[in-house]
This record gives structure tokens, sequence and C-alpha cells, in this order.
């Protein structure tokens, strides 16, 4: 977890070239209230919005990145996990969830093996796929 700058609306940032990722994000924020958070692809932050949120373009690449209200950049499943605490009910618990003990430890396994399978899961398409060498991070 990073901490920076304070931000009014949090930020959910995905990869915006990956089908599955922006179904993904948008499935989440169609869940939110209205000005709750938002999504953005990351392909549309320049390097200097990148560094105002504390993120580096290979922070972006190599997974989903969730940006609170507070300047707190958090990664990969946490960025899910606090993503989905923002919608009520259902995904809320389900992001609640990921958090707790258990769970909080096999939560990024979880997300790597998505991250390096997503090319095969519904809604990809050939930019879903991610480099080994950037997946096995």
């Amino acid at each position: 977890m990073r901490a920076y700058a304070a931000r009014v609306v949090p930020l959910l940032i995905y990869d915006g070239d990956c089908g599955f990722c922006t179904r993904s994000a948008r499935w989440i924020a169609a869940r939110w209230r209205p000005g709750t958070a938002r999504i953005v692809a990351s392909q549309s932050l320049d390097d200097a919005a990148l560094t105002e949120h504390g993120l580096t373009r290979a922070d972006v690449t190599d997974a989903a990145w969730w940006v609170g209200s507070d300047g707190t950049a958090e990664r990969g499943d946490r960025a899910i996990a606090a993503a989905l605490r923002r919608a009520p009910g259902w995904p809320n618990m389900l992001g609640r969830a990921i958090t707790l003990p258990g769970l909080r430890a096999v939560a990024p396994v979880g997300y790597t093996l998505v991250a390096r399978f997503r090319h095969r899961l519904p809604g990809a398409t050939d930019a879903c796929a991610v480099p080994r060498e950037i997946a096995d991070r």
C-alpha cells in the first residue's frame, strides 16, 4: 500500500486494452452509486497523471490499481476488493471477504491466475494476453 496526496473521488485504474478487464471494471462501476468512484483505463493516463497518483507506467502494466480518496494506492486483488467495497449489497460483502485473514492469503494467487489467463476468459481479446515475464511478477 502506498500513500500520496489526497484525492476527492476514488479511482480504479485498469487495462483498457484488455476486453476482460474493461468489462470487469465496467461491471464493478455499474454497481456503484453515482459519484462514488470512477474507472479509467491506464492507457488514458499520461506519465504525469500516473506520477500524481504515485504510480509508474510499469505499475499499471502489471495490475489494476485503486487510488482511494485519501490518496492511498492499492494493487491487484486489494484494488479489486476496494472497488467492490464501494458497491452496496453482495459486491460489498465480497470485497470485504477478500480482505479477511483466510482469503487475504489466497487472493493474490487468485488475482495472478486471473491476470495470467485473462485472455481465455469471457470478453477477452488478443490484447488480453500478458507476456509471461509480466504475468510471473
